[in-house]
């Protein structure tokens, strides 16, 4: 559709969300490419030597690599299960036109300026793995695990060619196919245009055809050079004005449901958990995003920034989103690391209804797309954010939605499919990313740091994330506070399952009594089990029943029953366990005396809570404030514990 197709019998109301962003899109091109002051974009003569500038966002990755040398994180790899009589040869060389024709992906940094520099075409290697004799049943595993490696193997910038691939032979008819490329020379863009041309290539030399591609008029050192002289003076100032004011006093942080303690350096390992919007909920979600003049994209942003700020409380979230960052025609052929990413910032103050943060979240992604030209690197660079090594700069959590379907069907012959695997890397705390399919569901996954969350954090987050997009179509007028989190099943668990306190204690003659009595009946099955540790010392339920059943009997000799009050004033030891079931047993309730605290805040808990008796060590009694009860040390004194006979029968409830 160009923009003269509209005419005055079609209203941008008629166009599909996608309709009229795909009209913005030509149109912000069409503006770009007529705009003064915007230098032509063409082709640079190479110097002598082939050193060109690196671009802004080539530099930021560059400085990463120094920070976080030998990471994986910056890898984009891909993996293709190929059935059928594959032609080897053929597959070499569609590769080695591809290297031949892509000159961004024979280059090297030189680290001393730093700069790119793009060496003479050169077959690429593929080495081949013969797994055929190795036996079926471990056959797809030692695949796995030669993916995993491959994936996981950092790239030298320095050194390295950036595009690896690797050819593992499980059979006859049977391969799997895995490359690789660093980031520094890619994206996503970039690794859907190698498969393309990869197909296309393949078929030519299957029969005996020339490259049916005609040679770049650009390449990617021309759109660095570019770059750099269109992003300086006035049109630079234009855009950092606007996400200089969009970001003022923006949080530096998002606070997330952590599993684990943040490092202090960021590790980069991650891990993923997959998740699938099935059944009638996409086309709910898709007819929502419609009726709010908004799109898929925005309506996944809301729910995701609804379930960060039910975490948090925080109605001031900045999620990152990745987008092409082509904005003219002649780049979408270009192999490149040209993606950027903008900083979507959302107000949910006043618990608004979904379909109002959808509304919100509409005018901010449209404005951020009005500014995507800035590279993050330059914002970075001009908000100069306090240098954390712990975490990513502007936002730690990312959302990516991709409408490209994933590679099936055949070629010549081939069935080819995508292989599913985890590369082990997170370039953020957590992005969550999702793919259309053409069966109008949505299939995706939560990459989070290992570093911050486990296997059953990130399985709760996914699974609330499913359950409020599921809340949200059913009645997208709720109150972000009144969306649903759990699924059914998850509800009645935590509401219903471990909730349930009405069941007793299973063979058990004391249900419904006191702990002390439940805890006696079972240890009395294991007299000679270990009952309570601390650092070297053990004591075995039998000898634990027997202590504290001693220090009770000598507590009554001192009016120790139901209602009365025990301070303990004790170290952490396997005494003070001794000591709280000796004044259960006896019938009272122990009131903790912390020794490291004031001489004057224990005289008070001591009078305010009228203690008679106080169980403590010889080591802590000199910390006590003067006392006119009793003391007893259950240490220097057990020789008069021992020595008690009192009745231990003592009419407690658990009421008491």
């Amino acid at each position: 559709m160009k923009s003269s197709d509209i005419s005055g019998a079609i209203s941008l109301a008629d166009l599909t969300p996608e309709q009229r962003a795909l009209l913005v899109l030509r149109m912000r091109r069409k503006a770009a490419a007529e705009a003064p002051g915007i230098p032509a974009l063409r082709p640079v003569p190479r110097p002598a030597s082939g050193a060109m500038p690196l671009s802004f966002s080539q530099q930021r990755l560059w400085f990463m690599e120094q920070w976080q040398p030998g990471s994986a994180a910056y890898n984009i790899p891909a993996a293709l299960r190929i059935r059928g009589p594959l032609d080897v040869a053929a597959l070499r060389w569609a590769f080695d036109e591809i290297v031949r024709r892509h000159e961004v992906l024979r280059v090297r940094i030189d680290p001393s300026t730093p700069v790119q520099a793009a060496g003479p075409p050169e077959p690429l290697p593929v080495p081949e793995v013969d797994l055929a004799a190795v036996p079926e049943p471990w056959r797809d595993r030692e695949a796995g695990r030669l993916v995993h490696e491959e994936v996981r193997r950092p790239f030298d910038l320095t050194r390295d060619r950036l595009l690896r691939k690797v050819l593992l032979r499980l059979g006859e008819t049977e391969h799997v196919a895995v490359f690789n490329m660093h980031h520094i020379v890619s994206d996503g863009w970039s690794v859907g245009l190698l498969s393309q041309e990869f197909v296309t290539l393949y078929m030519a030399r299957v029969q005996g055809l020339p490259s049916l591609f005609p040679e770049l008029p650009l390449q990617y050192a021309d759109y660095a050079v570019w770059q750099r002289e269109w992003l300086q003076g006035e049109a630079l100032e234009a855009q950092l004005e606007y996400w200089r004011r969009t970001l003022d006093g923006a949080p530096a942080e998002t606070a997330l449901p952590l599993a684990r303690p943040r490092p202090a350096v960021r590790s980069g390992h991650g891990a993923r958990r997959s998740y699938d919007l099935r059944g009638d909920l996409v086309p709910a979600l898709r007819s929502l995003a419609q009726r709010e003049g908004g799109t898929l994209f925005m309506v996944l942003l809301a729910a995701l920034d609804t379930l960060l700020h039910r975490h948090s409380g925080e109605t001031d979230l900045v999620v990152g989103t990745p987008v092409a960052g082509r904005g003219r025609a002649e780049l979408e052929g270009l192999i490149g690391f040209f993606v950027n990413n903008l900083a979507l910032r959302a107000d949910l103050s006043g618990d608004p209804p979904f379909r109002t943060l959808v509304g919100r979240l509409r005018e901010v992604t449209l404005a951020a797309q009005a500014h995507q030209d800035l590279p993050f690197e330059k914002l970075v660079e001009e908000l100069r954010p306090e240098r954390d090594t712990s975490r990513p700069p502007v936002f730690q959590v990312v959302l990516s939605l991709q409408n490209t379907p994933r590679v099936r069907g055949g070629l010549e012959g081939l069935e080819i499919s995508p292989l599913d695997f985890e590369g082990g890397t997170a370039a953020y705390d957590l992005l969550v990313s999702a793919l259309e399919l053409e069966t109008e569901e949505l299939t995706g996954f939560f990459e989070y740091s290992t570093d911050l969350f486990d296997a059953v954090a990130a399985a709760r987050l996914t699974g609330q994330f499913q359950a409020l997009l599921a809340g949200a179509a059913a009645d997208p007028g709720r109150r972000l506070s009144e969306l649903p989190l759990l699924s059914a099943a998850e509800r009645w668990q935590l509401l219903g399952e471990w909730n349930d306190t009405a069941v007793a204690p299973a063979g058990s003659k004391s249900s419904g009594g006191c702990f002390h009595e439940i805890w006696e009946e079972r240890a009395a099955a294991f007299p000679d089990a270990v009952g309570v540790a601390f650092e070297d010392q053990r004591l075995s339920h039998g000898e634990l029943v027997r202590r504290s059943g001693l220090l009770a009997r000598h507590l009554r000799t001192l009016g120790v029953g139901p209602e009365t009050l025990v301070g303990i004033a004790m170290e952490r030891s396997i005494e003070m366990v001794v000591a709280i079931l000796g004044i259960w047993k006896a019938g009272g309730a122990y009131v903790p005396l912390d020794p490291s605290h004031p001489e004057e805040r224990l005289d008070a808990v001591i009078g305010e809570t009228g203690l008679l008796v106080v169980v403590t060590q010889d080591r802590v009694l000199p910390r006590l404030p003067r006392f006119f009860g009793f003391t007893v040390s259950i240490d220097g004194g057990w020789d008069a514990i021992a020595g008690a006979t009192d009745d231990l029968e003592v009419n407690v409830q658990p009421g008491n």
